[in-house]
């Protein structure tokens, strides 16, 4: 861990062991900052400082929400920056404070370990950068809190303008046509919607958390007057997530009326051909309709010439004297019958 201490537009590295005097000192600010919450940290919040057991857990667990808690002479806050992971992943980089009167404590919480080391360190180190080139003077430590959670949000609007550029490049593939894989497009546009939704959700959470804390009574005037610029600072930020959320609603609603457009068309080219079938399935069995019936017409002729046309000696009918014309007039009206019983059937 590090222990520093601001005073007359300086920063002094301390140890430790020096932590008692330093809180016992009124020369300057104490700025202890813990990278990560070990063993060595707990021993240091528990014994040094005598910080809540209950606060002291929660800077060794992961925090799925800010929160603040309120003490008699020291209040924390955890608080959340947002960092892009792999397909579409947010991952929520936690910060604690504990700010107390002439101190301030800042935990880094734990992180996934696909994060990169100095990722969680980025707000505190950007401070000490300021506080070392003289940029920033904070004479509180709630002004060096402030300095800490402005860094805090300035990074939440860097990862909205990164976002931004994504929803950009989304909106011209729908615009231009060059979505490709539909599925695949969708993926993407529903992982930049929750990068945007995830970090509106941190800023809203710690604008909650710092409008509660300008109606803490222990917090003086000019420490007020911080809380409530930090609180503006937030609802700044989540309605710029909100404003670009709604952008990309309008992009993904685009692709939705796109695609129920074209599968309405597809829909309409689909009952086309199936009309192209079934007027073409009609007529064939119009045309199967008449071959049967002229085959059926035919058939009665040649059935009777099937059966006289038979070499046996004893036939019936063999020696009648009118026995072919009888035979040709039997083929003629059962084709008659036929063709005429067709005919009133539509199939001819």
């Amino acid at each position: 861990m590090d222990v520093r201490l601001v005073h007359d537009d300086k920063v002094e590295e301390r140890s430790v062991d020096e932590l008692p005097a330093l809180l016992d000192g009124e020369d300057g600010l104490v700025w202890v900052d813990m990278p990560v919450c070990d063993q060595d940290a707990v021993r240091v919040l528990s014994e040094v400082f005598g910080f809540h057991a209950m606060a002291v857990k929660e800077c060794v667990e992961r925090n799925r929400v800010p929160k603040v808690h309120a003490y008699l002479d020291h209040v924390f806050v955890v608080l959340h920056s947002p960092e892009r992971g792999a397909a579409g992943h947010v991952h929520y980089i936690e910060l604690d404070q504990f700010v107390g009167r002439n101190y301030l404590v800042t935990v880094h919480g734990p992180v996934n370990p696909a994060v990169a080391p100095g990722v969680p360190l980025r707000e505190t180190g950007a401070v000490l950068a300021r506080l070392q080139a003289g940029r920033v003077h904070p004479a509180t430590p709630m002004e060096l809190s402030y300095a800490i959670v402005s860094a805090l949000i300035r990074f939440q609007e860097a990862y909205v303008e990164e976002v931004t550029v994504d929803v950009w490049q989304l909106e011209q593939r729908v615009t231009g046509q060059r979505v490709g894989d539909p599925e695949e497009f969708l993926n993407e546009l529903f992982r930049v919607r929750h990068g945007l939704l995830a970090v509106r959700t941190m800023a809203a959470l710690g604008e909650a958390i710092y409008g509660r804390m300008s109606n803490l009574t222990r917090i003086s005037p000019e420490g007020q007057r911080l809380v409530v610029d930090i609180t503006d600072q937030f609802d700044r930020m989540r309605s710029l997530a909100d404003g670009e959320r709604e952008y990309l609603q309008g992009v993904i609603e685009f692709y939705q009326t796109t695609l129920t457009i074209k599968a309405a068309l597809v829909g309409q080219a689909q009952n086309a051909e199936v009309k192209l079938l079934t007027e073409a399935s009609y007529t064939q069995n119009e045309e199967i309709k008449k071959i049967s019936a002229w085959a059926a017409i035919f058939f009665a002729p040649t059935l009777v010439g099937t059966v006289y046309g038979m070499n046996f000696a004893h036939m019936p009918e063999l020696h009648l004297v009118f026995g072919y014309p009888l035979a040709l007039v039997t083929m003629v009206l059962a084709s008659a019958v036929l063709y005429l019983v067709f005919k009133r059937r539509g199939w001819l």
